[in-house]
């Protein structure tokens, strides 16, 4: 079976973002009146400036779509970070290694501590997340932090840098059902000019990660763009194509596509090709419109009122009350107000107590879920 870096370099994604530039309202309007078995061409118009026009339309497919598949319910998530120590440079990230941020591993019995403050505030799904040094993997910190905080989550997934297979399987034995890797640009020429140094320079061993992670047996996989490095438009068709891909291959596993936005972070890396809030909610229709069954993500990257705004059209996870910062949620005040973050990966936007944006989801008819299956009934199967 091709990974998808191998089949990546032969898909005619630069002349379907071209093509799709010349939608016509009447292209347009076939495709909605359709509505069903989309295709990356359709996907292409769907992003196009001609379809900018149409996006109440659009937004009312995707929000009927989402409900058919989904319901009224939206998946409620914190990160937890355990280390932003890193041996990459990467022009955008606030862990790069040539960033002067004092560098944080946590202790296991913090993480432990940290993980009891989470489940405090009510999450029972989360995601880990460390800057890339092999010291996480090779001494088995990941792994035994994973079996600490299971006392705690039914459902606890990984943001690492990448591995082999093999070093996956202690984690999925462990217990741990989800892998996120962001490819965080799919325009070859831009991520070797943005990723000078490190192992992340490999394009394509990044790219394959999730397929060996399918392969070690984690069940929920994550893949996103980095929205800002790029032009959006080429890296929606990349990340569609990407998520087609291991939804045909990786068939047994659920697939979600993040939507991060590029955040202030240290280093003071600005967007190349900034998106606006008017093209970030057609993104997430055109998304729904051709993938019915796949999880989209919205993170605390974007403000409180455009996160309100977006997740009726076709979220079906969240994250909330999040600190980029490893130990960050120990300074958080008993109103859950981050105290400073001098080590945080970026800064959030969105700065609500969990409680508060469960109470948002409320207001819009839906329903915060914090822990979505039942780990024992997963295990007797």
């Amino acid at each position: 079976m091709p990974t998808f870096s191998q089949v990546f370099p032969s898909l005619p994604l630069a002349e379907l973002a071209t093509a799709g530039l010349g939608t016509t309202p009447e292209q347009l309007a076939r495709i909605l009146r359709r509505g069903r078995a989309l295709t990356l061409d359709d996907f292409a118009a769907l992003i196009s400036p001609a379809a900018e026009a149409h996006l109440e339309t659009i937004a009312r497919h995707s929000q009927e779509l989402t409900q058919r598949n989904f319901g009224k319910v939206i998946r409620m998530f914190a990160p937890l970070y355990l280390s932003n120590e890193c041996i990459n440079t990467c022009s955008y990230c606030g862990f790069s290694r040539h960033n002067p941020i004092p560098r944080i591993t946590l202790p296991i019995e913090q993480v432990q501590r940290e993980g009891a403050m989470l489940a405090g505030r009510g999450f029972r799904s989360l995601l880990l997340v460390a800057g890339e040094h092999p010291k996480f993997v090779s001494n088995g910190y990941v792994t035994e932090c994973i079996q600490r905080l299971l006392t705690h989550f039914p459902s606890v997934s990984l943001e690492l840098g990448p591995l082999e297979t093999v070093d996956y399987l202690p984690m999925v034995a462990a217990g741990c059902e989800g892998l996120v890797v962001y490819q965080e640009t799919y325009h070859r020429t831009t991520y070797v000019a943005l990723h000078t140094a490190g192992p992340k320079k490999d394009f394509d061993w990044r790219m394959d990660t999730v397929e060996r992670g399918y392969a070690a047996g984690f069940r929920r996989l994550g893949i996103g763009a980095l929205l800002g490095l790029h032009d959006w438009r080429s890296e929606a068709l990349a990340v569609a194509a990407h998520a087609l891909h291991l939804r045909k291959h990786c068939w047994k596993a659920y697939v979600t596509i993040s939507l991060p936005r590029l955040r202030p972070a240290a280093g003071g890396f600005q967007p190349v090709n900034p998106m606006s809030d008017r093209q970030l909610a057609l993104l997430i229709g055109a998304f729904r419109l051709l993938l019915p069954q796949v999880g989209l993500v919205l993170s605390t990257r974007e403000g409180p009122h455009l996160r309100d705004g977006l997740m009726p059209l076709g979220i079906t996870s969240m994250s909330a009350g999040a600190s980029t910062e490893p130990g960050g949620y120990s300074s958080f005040d008993e109103n859950w107000a981050p105290g400073e973050q001098k080590g945080e990966q970026f800064h959030i936007a969105d700065e609500r107590p969990p409680e508060l944006v469960a109470e948002a989801i409320r207001r819009h008819g839906y329903e915060p879920v914090w822990k979505d299956f039942d780990r024992s009934l997963v295990v007797a199967e």
